[in-house]
């Protein structure tokens, strides 16, 4: 029986490429989202499961697993990759919207990871892959809120990395430093100043593929021509 991936946060860009190759290597996609109905194309393409809900919610999280383990579909790969910002001026941000960016960055990960980790540590293996981005290396100026999300999340993945690699669970944090290229967003031709989605879904395979004697907790991608 093929295993199961589960993407949190599934969208048309780099969700889309990961399903897509995971599908095409023999494993059974679940893809988690708000909002599913944008996602029945690749659900048909790659013969992924659909599964609604917020990432952020304590019950919304713990039912995704729960339903997965009662289709016998516990996931040996999740993938963590909601994301949402605020912009503005530290004196104008909106208290709540800030709040929103720290639950769907930071908290929401910390749910997926806990009811991944139990599952996992009883099957003695297992990988959790977080998305993080520029943002949580270094701050920019009217970004406060993406910043203190993907720094909590670099940070959530460096603690559980040293806590369950032991344990048979690879745990990494991919760090996508730059932008990401999609139908609204298109390089210049020969100009390689975005990332393509699916090379760095390829990325993603080549950790999970790791030996555990040389397991990656966290990798940075870029384009050649992107500053550091």
């Amino acid at each position: 029986m093929a295993e199961t991936a589960l993407i949190i946060g599934a969208g048309a860009g780099l969700s889309a490429s990961l399903a897509r190759r995971l599908s095409a290597g023999g494993w059974d996609v679940a893809l988690a989202a708000r909002d599913t109905a944008k996602l029945t194309t690749l659900a048909a393409e790659t013969g992924a499961s659909l599964h609604a809900g917020d990432a952020a919610d304590v019950s919304a999280v713990a039912s995704l697993f729960d339903g997965l383990d009662a289709a016998g579909r516990s996931p040996a790969l999740v993938i963590y990759n909601p994301s949402f910002r605020v912009r503005g001026p530290l004196i104008t941000l909106d208290p709540e919207e800030v709040r929103r960016t720290l639950e769907v960055c930071a908290f929401g990960a910390f749910l997926a990871a806990q009811q991944a980790a139990r599952r996992m540590l009883k099957q003695g293996r297992g990988a959790i892959f977080f998305t993080g981005a520029s943002a949580g290396v270094k701050g920019f100026p009217q970004s406060a809120p993406f910043a203190m999300g993907k720094f909590a999340l670099s940070g959530l993945a460096e603690s559980l990395a040293r806590e369950l690699h032991p344990q048979n669970i690879h745990v990494c944090h991919f760090v996508i430093d730059g932008g990401i290229a999609s139908a609204r967003r298109v390089a210049e031709p020969g100009s390689d100043s975005l990332l393509d989605p699916d090379a760095i879904a390829e990325t993603y395979l080549h950790v999970l593929a790791q030996p555990r004697s040389a397991w990656s907790s966290e990798i940075a991608l870029r384009p050649w021509v992107e500053k550091f």
